[in-house]
């Protein structure tokens, strides 16, 4: 059961990295596209703009799942890394609840905002709902949470190797 729930965790990480990267290659043409057709052609369009921003969103929400999940995301320790050693693993668990209390907030508040922007449209992109351009909120918060809740059942997966499960379905190097 913990192989098969770390490596669906696996595979949502890896989506979640290339999703995230492809995000930015694609930004990354988009907007030297539109200074060119800007400056150079004389004929702007109005959707690299809006495009690229949204490209942006995707890129921050499930670059920071994958972040989180990588150990690579922000941490200021100042404090923490100051306290004695034996509170160190329940100032730990308290980070992480924490955590899970802001993930849950990001998916519930961010379905309700897009339920509540889902029959507004974008004016620059007149077929695209503006609910759907928020969706990466709470799809991000959800993905967050599951990468929470891994971290207080199964520990700190940053610095775990992948490995095939297959070859080694009970043995501690799969964790």
């Amino acid at each position: 059961m913990k192989n098969t729930l770390l490596r669906v965790n696996d595979a949502i990480y890896k989506t979640c990295v290339w999703v995230a990267g492809l995000a930015i290659v694609v930004m990354s043409m988009i907007i030297p596209w539109g200074i060119f057709a800007r400056y150079v052609l004389g004929s702007g369009g109005g959707w690299p703009e809006p495009v690229a921003i949204l490209l942006m969103v995707i890129f921050t929400f499930l670059g920071a799942a994958a972040s989180y999940r990588a150990g690579a995301h922000m941490a200021v320790t100042m404090f923490t890394d100051r306290l004695p050693e034996h509170l160190h693993r329940h100032i730990e668990l308290l980070v992480q609840i924490l955590m899970g209390i802001i993930c849950l907030f990001m998916t519930l508040w961010g379905i309700k905002l897009c339920i509540a922007t889902w029959n507004q449209f974008m004016s620059t992109l007149p077929t695209l709902r503006v609910g759907i351009t928020y969706s990466p909120i709470p799809i991000g918060g959800a993905i967050t949470l599951l990468f929470v809740i891994e971290r207080i059942i199964f520990g700190d997966q940053s610095h775990r190797r992948a490995v095939n499960y297959e070859l080694v379905e009970d043995s501690k190097e799969a964790v």
